[in-house]
This record gives C-alpha cells, sequence and structure tokens, in this order.
C-alpha cells in the first residue's frame, strides 16, 4: 500500500514549495493538483474557450492528458508547460475552472490515478477531505493574508510574471472566499488535519516540522 501525505491550505500559503522539498526529503513523487487545474485553464485559453463555454470545458477535461516529470515537470497533452501554467492569464481563471462541479470530478479521478501506485505527496485544497481521505499524513498550511500576498509577489518577481501587489492582493483574497465557498471541494479545516500557520516560520522549518511528524508516526 502506498504512502500518502496530503496537504491542504489556502493560495500562497507555501504549499507546492513545501510539497516538492518534502518530497526528495521523504522519497516521494510529488503531486501538484493545483497544476492539473491550470492545465485546463491552460488548454481553455488555448482554445479560445471563455468561462461562459462550461460545455466544452467539461468536454475539454474529461480528454486532457498531464503527466509529471521526475523534477516537477507539468505536461500538458505530452507539452511541457510547467512556466506557462503561472502565467497571469492562467492564474486569473483557474480558481473559476476549478470551480466547475464536474471539472472536479474529472480531476480528482486523474488525482487518485496518478497517486495510487506510488508513496506520494499531494497539495491543494481538498486532498484530505475528497481527493484522498484516507491519507496516512494530513496536513493544512495556513498564513496570514499579508504573509501570503508577500509571497507571491517575490514567487511572481523571480519567475519573471508581472502582476502589481494589489492585483495579487486582490486576486488572492478573491480565491479565497472562492475556495471556502465550492459547491464541491470547498476549503475547509478538519479536526484530523495537523494544523500549522507559517506565518512566522521559514519553508525550512515547515519542513522540518512536517518530516518530524512524519518519522514520529
Amino acid at each position: 500500500m502506498s504512502k500518502i501525505v496530503a496537504i491542504d491550505g489556502p493560495a500562497g500559503s507555501g504549499k507546492g514549495t513545501v510539497a516538492e522539498i518534502l518530497s526528495k526529503k521523504c522519497n516521494l513523487v510529488n503531486i501538484d493538483t493545483g497544476a492539473t487545474y491550470r492545465c485546463v485553464a491552460l488548454a481553455m485559453l488555448r482554445n479560445n474557450l471563455t468561462l461562459d463555454d462550461r460545455d466544452k470545458i467539461i468536454e475539454l477535461s474529461k480528454n486532457i492528458d498531464i503527466k509529471f516529470g521526475l523534477n516537477n515537470e507539468v505536461y500538458l497533452n505530452g507539452e511541457d508547460v510547467t512556466k506557462e501554467i503561472r502565467s497571469k492569464e492562467v492564474t486569473q481563471i483557474v480558481s473559476q475552472v476549478s470551480s466547475i462541479v464536474e471539472v472536479r470530478k474529472n480531476m480528482v479521478e486523474l488525482q487518485r490515478n496518478l497517486a495510487k501506485d506510488y508513496d506520494a505527496v499531494m497539495e491543494g485544497r481538498d486532498i484530505t477531505t475528497v481527493v484522498l481521505p484516507n491519507a496516512n499524513y494530513k496536513f493544512y498550511l495556513d498564513a496570514s493574508l499579508e504573509a501570503r500576498v508577500n509571497r507571491r509577489v517575490k514567487q511572481n518577481k523571480e519567475k519573471n510574471i508581472d502582476m502589481s501587489y494589489d492585483e495579487i492582493y486582490e486576486n488572492i483574497k478573491a480565491r479565497d472566499y472562492n475556495d471556502m465557498h465550492k459547491e464541491v471541494g470547498s476549503l475547509m479545516r478538519t479536526d484530523d488535519q495537523i494544523y500549522i500557520d507559517s506565518t512566522n516560520m521559514t519553508i525550512d522549518e515547515v519542513v522540518d516540522k512536517m518530516v518530524n511528524i512524519i518519522v514520529s508516526k
């Protein structure tokens, strides 16, 4: 039976970075669920679809091929789109795309299949509650809104993504509301999650805390 570490939390809480480092320290496959929705959003834009084209987006999500490389590359239908899925255009619509119930169902099936045969770490909004409720380790990684905005500003500068502080603030604030009020797969706290507030913690401190918990269990 595979060993699964599940991490939920809001946008900008550091889940992706933590999962990437944790995967290397604990020899786990890093399955980035947010990237799967970003792939749907990118494919939608490439097919000149808008959020009003609901049925076409759902059909697209049924037939999409998504894979992950050994160094966290993301492949959409065989093409490396690791950088493209982090674009401003994709970021602005990914939360709405992921709110489409049928798209979520298709992505959950894809994510479960990806995790089936591997010891893996998976992060997102509903991993501990919907996608992999039987995960061996369940974490909820949080941080204040201001801390999350500042982290995303720094991250975007490093990746040469042109978004102002105000744009990022409003985007994350809107995503918080949307993520917590989704019809299916909303972000929520549960009693069986291990809660970590990373506002005043470094990434290494967060990772070390998780590793210690995993090793101790």
